[in-house]
């Protein structure tokens, strides 16, 4: 029977300047990219990069809060896998990821609204209900 491992989960915020070091950091300690995902909270961007590692089933997410007009840059160099994460980032949320490796130029998913979950989407649906 294999050994069970629960390790804690680490959520580290950092700053925006800090995201590609802390993302080669990661790599270079053999941790692959999981998932990254993006939400828009209280007026702000949230992103999470979550990385796992397969050997110890460590789970580390580096976590990023940015005003909506800031930009972030991509990780693809770094983690070429991020590809699909931070295209969906950028059409979903408006978020605004600098030289993605392989940019999709807001064609990833077939929808008819722009930035769906973005600040705009909430202001309109804010809106509505009013």
């Amino acid at each position: 029977m294999a050994q069970v491992i629960h390790p804690e989960e680490i959520i580290e915020t950092i700053e925006v300047d800090k995201l590609l070091t802390k993302v080669m950091e990661l790599k270079k300690n053999h941790y692959r990219i999981s998932q990254a995902c993006a939400a828009y909270v209280d007026e702000k961007f949230e992103l999470s990069y979550s990385f796992a590692d397969d050997e110890t089933y460590q789970y580390h997410t580096l976590r990023v809060v940015i005003d909506t007009y800031a930009e972030v840059p991509s990780i693809t160099e770094i983690v070429p896998a991020a590809v699909f994460y931070e295209n969906e980032m950028k059409e979903i949320f408006g978020v605004k990821i600098q030289m993605i490796s392989l940019d999709y130029n807001n064609k990833l998913y077939r929808i008819n609204t722009t930035t769906p979950l973005g600040p705009k989407a909430s202001a309109d649906k804010e809106e509505e209900e009013a």
